[in-house]
């Protein structure tokens, strides 16, 4: 049985409206694909596109039928490709006359998403996230307290007294919102992007696990994060580096106590007693670690 040879890919020059240099950068230019995953191959020289710079943040690209005819491919093979992208974190698709797929700015949220996901999938325990935050938060502590701005500083600032009177009208929720965001700011702060998506990525976790456990006692968390934030202003980074490893150790201690199932809530004051029999009462399904509680109406008893 005899192979027939392929013939050599042809490079394909973009529409005229693509082809044309802009400030000196390269023109895009795709060529015939012929494999059995068609739409990974187009994903791929997309990517090339971004590589060389001939796509930048901001660009459209050319429209489907474009695309389709520059591939040789079809434009279902097409549209798979763009969305996996888009998935992917690296187009977004506009609605209108002047809509269609665009080049997103750099952002981490592919990223962060597939933390999350992996946290639920249970590849992730919570001595798990303790271990990377230590190293990714003292890090981060340690840059911020030589590089943060006053711009950075103030932003810290304001979102310290704001949990701190979050606390004092006992707005739980608001305090937990500002306490991971303390977090953002602070790898903010810290002047490295790839630092901000590592931190984004390990807090949505930490906003799992809250979620799940319930949130840590104030008397806990705010005294110590008010103290790392007085030293970076004091732009002591050993202090600074030294609470933040305390901060984390004391708060995941909690979290691995709970999955251990040594946390207990407080008894409520003046129980009422039991209900009747004859009335419906909610019964609490206790799930493991990393799935939600879910709160379920018992039927009545016969």
């Amino acid at each position: 049985m005899t192979t027939r040879s392929r013939p050599p890919r042809k490079e394909i020059a973009a529409s005229a409206p693509q082809a044309a240099n802009i400030g000196g950068r390269p023109s895009q230019s795709y060529l015939k694909v012929q494999t059995r995953r068609a739409f990974e191959e187009v994903s791929l020289q997309i990517r090339e596109q971004l590589s060389k710079g001939a796509l930048i943040p901001g660009d459209k690209l050319p429209s489907e039928r474009e695309l389709s005819e520059q591939f040789q491919l079809s434009r279902n093979t097409v549209r798979e490709a763009l969305r996996s992208l888009e998935v992917a974190g690296i187009l977004e698709f506009r609605k209108g006359m002047y809509g269609g797929a665009f080049v997103r700015n750099g952002h981490g949220g592919a990223v962060v998403a597939g933390f999350s996901d992996m946290f639920r999938l249970g590849m992730f325990k919570p001595e798990h996230l303790k271990d990377a935050r230590m190293l990714v938060s003292v890090a981060v502590t340690r840059a911020a307290c030589q590089l943060a701005t006053a711009e950075g500083l103030e932003a810290l600032r304001v979102n310290v007294e704001a949990g701190e009177a979050a606390i004092a009208r006992h707005d739980t929720a608001e305090r937990v919102r500002l306490g991971l965001d303390f977090h953002h700011l602070l790898a903010a702060a810290s002047g490295n992007p790839i630092m901000v998506i590592l931190v984004d990525a390990l807090i949505t976790i930490q906003s799992q696990l809250v979620e799940l456990l319930g949130p840590s006692p104030d008397k806990m968390i705010m005294p110590s994060r008010r103290r790392i934030y007085d030293l970076i202003v004091a732009r002591d980074e050993e202090g600074a580096a030294i609470e933040m490893g305390r901060n984390i150790d004391a708060l995941h201690e909690r979290y691995l106590s709970a999955e251990a199932g040594q946390v207990t809530k407080p008894a409520k004051a003046n129980k009422p007693n039991p209900a009747p029999k004859t009335q419906k009462t909610d019964a609490i399904k206790v799930v493991p670690l990393r799935a939600r509680a879910v709160a379920r109406k018992a039927p009545p008893k016969p």
